[in-house]
């Protein structure tokens, strides 16, 4: 959540430039505290220098984290890759790990000042002495009158299972002499749990024995929640990645059998004096990359008419797509049995209402009489057909009717318009002419500009590769369908 000073301003990915410089000053942070480390372990049995020395190395570990993260910001949203596989790291640091070992990702701001999560301590072994830092007691919840706890103490404020891994690097410090390093988690006398790493050496008398031993325990509670809130946010993101392959495959399958299969054009009603020429595409949305409910089609009728429809329902994916196609089929079902365009669109209107996935669209039916040379249709709040004749396009008048699946009991109106032998008619649905902040008006007006190019066209298909080179290399929000048809002598 962005802090309230800044509240009135929308988030922004962070400049490259920005986070390259983050990263070398990261670099160069950590090599000054690598210095002043190295410094450090001047005297080891200086308790003081062993605390600096241990705060040194806790703090290389948290810019070799905050290196990698940054390095991870840099390379933006996490590519999908097998399990097991590390992706992310930045070269210049040390590899991300594994939650439950060394020290993970600085912690959160909001859990307060570093010291405040680290506390150390030193058990004598040759006088039982016990010291803690008042860090130390903050981070276990003792007060300072109770008293610090012994190491054969410690196990009672552990985890059961947790309770081996203390005893075990407890035990190998004391007897082998080598170094701590793990975490295990605590139950807090005010009843929290918190996670503690722990790290320490043991200290050895002039003949080589162990005298005692010397420890920095870390708070990493946050810390740990937080790596579990990446992990489980990214198999989140993977899971949510599989279910969208998923769905667009489905959908594009779907599409795919029920959108007529054409490579060129389909030549409609040749009984009559002027036959047509019928090529259509599908315009896939660039920017987003979603299958939508767009359709195109064209039908030779019983009575030697040709059905010539396109639209476009709302939504993406698996339900837009079956939704188009039981709406494809009815469609053509009605106009194989007679029905005219204006009454067809009512049937559509009424069966958006009554689907079990309600859903609004926008559709035109027209109907062809290849005999009398008319064009007869009704549409659905769709853009209307655009008639070229000579050269020169204009937009055909409307008749009245209202988006399917808007109002209950809609009525809609036909027009009918005389088509001549070299006409050419463009059918679309809205996604081609409107993208970004581009109206349909202004896209209608680049459709209509083509009209040259359209009247030198040799046939529908060409006159659909014009409209798809106008239009298609732009970055578009929807999908969309284009239709072309062509009125021969």
């Amino acid at each position: 959540m962005p802090s309230p000073l800044f509240a009135d301003r929308p988030a922004q990915p962070p400049e490259p430039g920005a986070v390259d410089a983050l990263i070398s000053q990261t670099r160069r942070l950590r090599g000054e505290v690598d210095a002043v480390r190295r410094d450090a372990v001047a005297d080891e049995d200086d308790p003081q220098q062993r605390w600096q020395r241990a705060l040194c190395d806790l703090a290389v570990h948290q810019l070799d984290d905050l290196g990698a993260q940054l390095g991870q910001l840099r390379a933006g949203v996490p590519v999908e890759v097998p399990p097991g596989e590390e992706t992310g790291h930045d070269p210049g640091f040390a590899a991300d790990p594994e939650p439950g070992t060394a020290y993970g990702t600085a912690a959160p701001a909001r859990t307060g000042a570093l010291l405040s999560r680290v506390g150390s301590a030193e058990w004598n072994l040759l006088t039982d002495e016990v010291s803690w830092s008042e860090e130390l007691y903050q981070i276990f919840g003792r007060t300072r009158e109770s008293g610090p706890l012994s190491l054969d103490e410690m196990p009672t404020l552990v985890f059961a299972e947790d309770q081996p891994l203390l005893q075990g690097m407890v035990t190998d410090c004391l007897i082998d002499g080598k170094p701590i390093d793990g975490e295990f988690r605590i139950v807090r006398t005010d009843g929290r749990v918190r996670t503690v790493h722990m790290t320490g050496e043991p200290v050895l008398d002039s003949d080589g024995c162990t005298a005692s031993m010397w420890a920095v325990l870390r708070d990493v509670s946050e810390l740990r929640r937080s790596e579990r809130a990446v992990r489980e946010s990214r198999a989140g993101l993977e899971r949510s990645r599989d279910i969208e392959r998923t769905e667009r495959r489905v959908a594009v399958e779907l599409q795919e059998a029920v959108l007529p299969p054409w490579r060129g054009s389909l030549h409609f009603a040749h009984d009559g004096p002027a036959p047509l020429d019928v090529a259509a595409h599908y315009l896939p949305a660039v920017s987003t990359g979603l299958i939508g409910g767009d359709w195109y089609d064209a039908l030779a009728l019983p009575d030697g008419d040709a059905l010539l429809t396109v639209g476009d329902l709302t939504g993406h994916g698996v339900a837009a797509t079956s939704s188009m196609a039981m709406l494809l089929g009815a469609l053509r079902g009605m106009a194989v049995a007679g029905i005219r365009p204006a009454s067809l669109m009512g049937h559509l209107n009424q069966l958006l209402e009554t689907s079990v996935q309600p859903a609004l669209g926008s559709a035109m039916c027209c109907r062809y009489d290849p005999v009398a040379q008319t064009l007869t249709w009704a549409q659905a709040g769709h853009p209307a057909p655009l008639l070229f004749r000579d050269g020169t396009g204009r937009a055909l008048r409307r008749p009245e009717g209202v988006l399917l699946g808007a109002t209950t009991g809609a009525a809609y109106d036909e027009a009918e318009t005389r088509l001549l032998p070299g006409d050419l008619l463009v059918l679309h649905t809205d996604g081609l002419t409107r993208d970004g902040g581009t109206d349909d008006d202004t896209g209608t007006r680049r459709l209509l500009a083509l009209g040259p190019r359209l009247a030198g066209a040799r046939d529908a298909r060409e006159g659909v590769r014009v409209v798809v080179e106008e239009f298609g290399e732009e970055s578009r929000e929807d999908d969309a369908c284009v239709m072309v048809v062509r009125v021969g002598h």
